[in-house]
């Protein structure tokens, strides 16, 4: 058989000079879906078996009656194909993925004990941090973090504008880190001694 392109040993091709319509169709794509397909990070051989696949299914779409409709957008026709091809492959390697060990581990949803404790414990760490606080600080941080109430609300309790109010937030908030900062210090240095 006279080949004008290479083709893996074992495969049926489609690359014969016998019909040189089809000879011409591969001249013309072989290099643009090489590119094509080279730029997906694929490996050379399933380069060329994907790129066959496509040249395949193009000469059978042309051997169908009503295959190719519409002729002068050739080359969006076959492009679409490869596509396809490509989304199939991509479709076929996930399924054949084997899962990684995070799978496995899936998390009670009944009763998640350890998350319970965390968020008791940050809880009661929160609440003694804000005890802690000036009195002002402290209730204006509960009435926007933990009650959120309007902002509009919380200026007419605490008799202030917005303004002022934003200072007033960005202190308290300031000396609530720092006490939570000093605390998270104070756990660290009891885990090392």
């Amino acid at each position: 058989m006279n080949h004008l392109f290479y083709c893996p040993p074992g495969k049926a091709t489609i690359y014969s000079s016998k019909n040189p319509g089809l000879a011409w169709i591969v001249a013309y794509f072989e290099h643009l879906l090489r590119i094509k397909l080279r730029s997906r990070m694929l490996t050379n051989d399933k380069v060329e078996d994907l790129r066959q696949e496509t040249f395949i299914r193009v000469i059978a779409a042309l051997r169908r009656e009503g295959g190719v409709r519409q002729p002068e957008r050739f080359g969006a026709f076959v492009n679409s194909i490869c596509n396809n091809v490509l989304l199939e492959y991509y479709r076929t390697s996930a399924r054949n993925q084997p899962m990684e060990d995070s799978h496995l581990e899936i998390p009670d949803k009944v009763l998640d004990l350890e998350g319970m404790l965390v968020t008791k414990q940050s809880s009661e760490h929160v609440r003694r941090i804000l005890e802690g606080m000036p009195r002002r600080d402290r209730d204006l941080l509960r009435a926007i973090f933990l009650e959120e109430k309007d902002k509009d609300v919380v200026c007419r309790e605490f008799a202030v504008d917005r303004d002022y109010l934003r200072v007033l937030l960005h202190r308290a908030k300031d000396k609530f880190k720092v006490l939570y900062e000093r605390g998270q210090l104070g756990v660290a240095h009891r885990a090392v001694h």
